[in-house]
């Protein structure tokens, strides 16, 4: 009869086998089961009687054994999803698609991420420099206060992506989407992007002096306080963009910004013309 009721409840534990909590799980059910068992024999029941009172006294087991599987795996999936403080340098992680992953304060440089899904991912003060993001999807993912220099992000998606007081010296966006990305207090000066579309990106207090924005097509961006002497925005499209500052300083930087050619809407205009921005060779839309 022992060997029916392990019978029973390996066919329980059967789809949830894997995880070492269900592993622990079934060896004390099944050491229960048998206790029980014992004790009905002990008052006199048959095996088959016993084996049914057996059975029907530990409820609906297979909705827990589902609850603890699935809590198992998530925990057993987050565990491995954490590599903070680790030394990663050159790891292979192209194509992989994983969640809420933690590399912070790692050495992740030279990594390959290419075409890597790394939603809600966290790189804080983690040095990836070298690093190769070309094709990835970043929705969420916290990159500030890391030094990324010479990472390449081409045909990335960037969604909410924080890369804000991160090193960014040679690092290369070409062809990628940037929506509601955050580069405030950061020093843009070697920073390459070509090919961009802007969305809600914010450029806060950062550093662009001599930043090459031409043909770029800039939505809903902000460059609140930046420091923008030489920028070029020749070609460009603009919607929405705030240039905002009152110090002498900011509108002399505005005053350098070269906007030739490029198509403005009118309330982005009217800002720039209250800076006193170089504005004679723009389309107004």
């Amino acid at each position: 009869m022992n060997d029916k009721l392990h019978e029973y409840v390996d066919g329980v534990f059967a789809p949830y086998e894997g995880t070492k909590s269900i592993t622990e799980l079934k060896t004390d059910l099944l050491s229960d089961l048998r206790e029980r068992f014992r004790e009905l024999k002990a008052e006199g029941k048959d095996d088959a009687s016993a084996f049914e009172l057996t059975v029907d006294s530990i409820g609906d087991i297979e909705q827990t054994v589902q609850e603890v599987s699935n809590l198992s795996r998530l925990l057993e999936r987050q565990m491995a999803t954490r590599f903070d403080s680790s030394d990663l340098r050159g790891s292979d992680f192209a194509g992989v698609s994983v969640r809420d992953a933690r590399f912070e304060t790692s050495a992740l440089r030279g990594a390959d991420s290419a075409r890597a899904e790394l939603n809600g991912a966290s790189f804080k003060s983690s040095d990836v420099a070298d690093a190769n993001f070309d094709g990835a999807k970043l929705t969420d993912v916290k990159m500030t206060t890391a030094e990324l220099a010479r990472s390449s992000f081409r045909g990335a998606v960037l969604v909410r992506t924080d890369f804000s007081m991160s090193g960014l010296g040679d690092v290369r966006f070409a062809d990628a989407a940037l929506t509601d990305v955050a580069f405030r207090k950061t020093d843009l000066r070697r920073t390459a992007f070509e090919g961009c579309t802007f969305t809600g990106v914010d450029f806060s207090y950062s550093d662009l002096r001599g930043l090459n924005l031409d043909g770029a097509a800039l939505t809903s961006v902000t460059f609140e306080r930046a420091a923008l002497e030489g920028v070029t925005l020749r070609g460009a499209t603009l919607r929405d963009v705030s240039f905002r500052g009152t110090s002498r300083k900011y509108r002399n930087a505005v005053r350098t910004v070269n906007f030739d050619g490029a198509r403005i809407d009118k309330l982005t205009y009217a800002g720039l013309k209250g800076l006193a921005a170089e504005l004679s060779n723009v389309t107004v839309e």
